[in-house]
């Protein structure tokens, strides 16, 4: 929803210190999959969000660029990002999350998720069912995430 923009811009900011994405990137994910896009609450709290999309296997975008659409036929259901504050971690509320992503791709009839670890999250995402993908053209592509970045999939 447009009027969360705030917050998620909000938590990136706080969250994403060394992965910094425009108001501008969420707000075209928000439109072109709004379905794929939650606000993460504890009670009243925004305390995170998840920004996911159908997209392409084995070609993540680019950080902080717009796609301009989404691709057809898309093989993937894409996680762009999910943050959470340091006051919600442990709560369970990236694991609710991820089991979204998983509903929405089941739904649209997706075999695997997919997305860009960052940072120290590649533990978080193992227990979570993903694997590093490993190729010298994805990871080619990662470039704009700096060198501790790895494109995972997980099968759904």
């Amino acid at each position: 929803m447009s009027a969360d923009l705030p917050a998620v811009v909000r938590i990136a900011a706080r969250v994403h210190l060394d992965y910094p994405e425009g108001e501008h990137v969420f707000a075209e994910r928000l439109a072109l999959f709004p379905e794929g896009c939650r606000l993460l609450l504890d009670g009243d709290d925004a305390r995170g969000y998840l920004v996911s999309h159908p997209w392409t296997r084995g070609a993540p975008p680019a950080l902080d660029t717009l796609l301009g659409k989404l691709p057809e036929p898309a093989d993937t259901y894409y996680i762009h990002d999910l943050a959470l504050t340091p006051q919600a971690r442990g709560r369970g509320l990236a694991v609710e999350a991820v089991t979204l992503a998983v509903t929405i791709g089941r739904a649209g009839g997706f075999g695997t998720l997919s997305l860009v670890a960052v940072g120290d999250s590649i533990e978080f995402w193992r227990r979570q069912g993903f694997a590093v993908v490993r190729d010298a053209d994805v990871e080619r592509s990662l470039a704009s995430y700096g060198g501790a970045a790895h494109y995972m999939e997980r099968a759904i």
